[in-house]
């Protein structure tokens, strides 16, 4: 396991319940700035194994991105049921959900 998979792993396991990060900003708090669509293989391939909370991360229009019908409704269900609030279906307030692991959004 590569050390950018660990990290992703471990920000990925700090998200708190109730609250959401974004593909890209998992991507950069673990060292790389274009390392979205790595998180996404991370998560289709670890989330199980390491039983990773994967129904909180969103893309950056805080959307739910999941194109399977049955896993895009896991997700949303998954996400109401931690009291996050789901618009239009599919999109979450970033402004409102958006968990930052140091406290700053400028990270």
């Amino acid at each position: 396991m590569t050390i950018f998979t660990e990290k992703v792993i471990a920000v990925i396991r700090a998200i708190p319940e109730g609250k959401v990060m974004t593909y890209g900003q998992i991507a950069k708090c673990a060292g790389s700035t274009r390392g979205a669509r790595q998180v996404v293989r991370i998560l289709h391939s670890l989330s199980q194994k390491h039983r990773l909370p994967w129904h909180r991360v969103i893309n950056a229009k805080g959307e739910i991105a999941i194109a399977d019908p049955e896993s895009y409704e896991l997700q949303s269900f998954l996400l109401r049921a931690e009291g996050v609030e789901i618009e239009k279906d599919k999109y979450v307030c970033l402004e409102r959900y958006q968990f930052f692991p140091d406290g700053d959004p400028g990270f």
